[in-house]
């Protein structure tokens, strides 16, 4: 494909050719592989036409990821196998039933409170009480207020805010305070008995005593399933570990990272002034992945440089992508250019659909950032340049 016709395809300028790793990965590697590139990056080739994908398929995924996960945790416990073999079906699994949660989480309960997953709200009401009670999510018709409030420019990095509320009182991270020392905070969060012990009780009050006494015995219930099948059959392990550990730890370490990246903190004038330009300003899309190597593979040089960017791509990134990144989530500032669109089910063509028109109805085109550290690294360093009292 000449050079000329994949650049029509980004014609606002926001990237030239040789800065976007994704044309990049067009033009130096073969079309075969295109498909897979898309899906890991979450970014399309040119010339990639929109398709119509149903949302079933997320809801069958992530059902199917949790199964899968579970059952091979469980077997890497249960069953006599080389140490290494033992654990890499563990890592495996942990990873899958990780993913499943996280898709049930950024994809379903979130898109079913905008009543875009299933065609009646009933049922999109229905799901999002089930996943909210069985995944210990908050409660469905709570988080469905306070996320309508996230989306209004006006409360979006307020005290009101869902993020603002996780960033500041969860993690407990501050404006003002240097990048290294927010970082720091993260860190021993992650590792932290308490930080995890505080997030999960939190996690239980707004599921299990929400004062909807229907949905907390029915959360109840989803917890007391899996503890009285490990107390019938005495396979507490693999019950705790398969289950409970993607449940809780792990999956509060991927809403860290996966909420971390979602938005960063405008300049004081645009804060204040709010508006569309605001929501552009505090949006960016985030890209697992990498720039290839310029070199080409006909030298022991490049063979090298290709040999280490597939290693990243096939580890770092693709972790990234299904632990954290899941779903619609590297797509994010088009869900709230776009809130209500049912296109969300093909995120990636269609926000790039939305950029090549230049995102009718906004100031500013979208912006992006490659690699899921280093979109985390960006957005701390806007909080650590916006003076304390701005975000009240």
């Amino acid at each position: 494909m000449e050079i000329s016709r994949i650049q029509a395809h980004r014609d606002q300028g926001l990237l030239t050719l040789q800065q976007d790793p994704r044309l990049q990965m067009a033009l130096r590697l073969p079309r075969v592989l295109q498909p897979f590139l898309t899906w890991l990056t979450a970014k399309p080739g040119p010339e990639e036409d929109p398709r119509d994908i149903p949302a079933r398929r997320y809801v069958i995924g992530g059902i199917a990821s949790m199964a899968l996960g579970c059952a091979l945790s469980a077997l890497a416990l249960m069953v006599t196998m080389p140490w290494m073999l033992s654990a890499l079906l563990l890592f495996i699994g942990l990873t899958a039933t990780s993913s499943g949660l996280g898709l049930y989480q950024v994809v379903i309960f979130h898109h079913c409170s905008h009543g875009t997953v299933f065609r009646s709200r009933e049922r999109n009401r229905q799901v999002g009480r089930m996943v909210s009670a069985f995944l210990m999510f908050t409660r469905f018709e709570n988080y469905q207020h306070d996320h309508m409030l996230h989306h209004s420019a006006n409360k979006l990095l307020t005290e009101e805010d869902e993020f603002t509320g996780f960033v500041f009182g969860v993690c407990r991270l501050e404006p003002g305070v240097p990048k290294r020392e927010l970082w720091r905070r993260i860190l021993l969060n992650l590792v932290s008995p308490a930080f995890h012990a505080r997030f999960l009780m939190r996690r239980i009050k707004a599921s299990m005593f929400s004062g909807d006494r229907r949905h907390d015995w029915m959360a109840r219930a989803g917890l007391a399933a899996p503890l009285a099948l490990a107390a019938l059959t005495g396979a507490w392990l693999p019950v705790l570990v398969a289950w409970f550990l993607p449940l809780t730890v792990l999956l509060q370490v991927a809403t860290v990272f996966r909420i971390l990246c979602e938005h960063r903190f405008p300049d004081v004038e645009i804060i204040r002034a709010r508006g569309k330009a605001f929501v552009c300003a505090s949006t960016t899309g985030v890209f697992p992945g990498a720039m290839p190597p310029a070199r080409s593979a006909r030298s022991l040089g490049g063979v090298l440089a290709w040999a280490g960017w597939w290693a990243t791509m096939l580890t770092g990134a693709l972790f990234a992508r299904v632990f954290v990144l899941v779903g619609d989530a590297p797509c994010h500032d088009f869900h709230h250019r776009r809130p209500a669109t049912r296109k969300w089910t093909d995120y990636a063509r269609a926000r790039q659909k939305d950029q090549d028109a230049g995102s009718p109805g906004f100031p500013v085109n979208y912006s992006e950032n490659w690699g899921l550290i280093r979109a985390v690294d960006a957005n701390l360093a806007t909080l650590a340049a916006t003076p304390p009292g701005v975000v009240a």
